[in-house]
């Protein structure tokens, strides 16, 4: 099959949850020599985000949100050898603190974005969900970040994104940080009324804002 037949095949077998289809083309597409990176934008990551929609509109719950993202996982387990190989040469693109805002224990679209920044070339520091929010800044600070990132899924803890912001702004900090804000509860509205620097609906467009305030 060609690239685009296998990046359906992929999506499809992502958004059913057949664990030994997405593996099984994985590997396909890495024998057929495609770019590791391509394969997750162009095949998994759509799939991903289909799931994404439908837990959102409660076509799916969150046991079979958790098994894609196991899915997802395993197939990162054959791809990152893949693209270490590649990308012993990348240069490093910037630092990055990210976690879940207070009162929010939700993780798996953040460990999404981590991994796909990692992946691309960015120094990340997880701190986790449920995460105060000075301690981004004092993360912020201590590993003299460019980029603070805030996920929220639930609207009751979208103001811990506004507290954020509202500490840096306290502590004088507001220009020395870009702040991205995600998360299924967050709109570009909330972004711009908040006034975060970044908002994006997808993971791998984060990737692709995040490189791009830094530049």
């Amino acid at each position: 099959m060609d690239k685009g037949e296998l990046y359906n095949v992929l999506k499809d077998a992502m958004v059913a949850l057949e664990q030994d289809a997405v593996l099984t083309n994985t590997q396909k597409g890495l024998a057929a020599g495609i770019p590791p990176l391509e394969i997750i934008e162009n095949g998994l990551l759509p799939g991903l985000n289909t799931i994404g929609d439908q837990f959102e509109k409660e076509e799916i719950f969150l046991p079979e949100l958790m098994k894609s993202a196991m899915i997802f996982q395993a197939a990162m387990g054959l791809l990152q050898p893949k693209i270490k190989e590649q990308g012993a040469t990348v240069k490093k693109k910037g630092t990055v603190v990210i976690g879940t805002v207070k009162g929010d224990l939700h993780y798996i679209g953040k460990d999404i974005v981590k991994l796909l920044m990692q992946i691309s070339g960015f120094e990340v520091y997880d701190l986790g969900v449920d995460v105060d929010p000075f301690a981004f800044i004092l993360k912020a600070d201590e590993v003299n970040a460019d980029i603070i990132a805030l996920s929220a899924l639930l609207t009751t803890t979208l103001m811990g994104q506004k507290d954020v912001i509202e500490a840096l702004e306290g502590q004088g900090k507001r220009d020395k940080y870009k702040v991205m804000v995600g998360g299924g509860a967050v709109t570009k509205k909330w972004a711009d009324e908040i006034k975060a620097d970044g908002y994006t609906e997808t993971a791998y467009a984060a990737v692709v804002k995040a490189a791009e305030m830094i530049s």
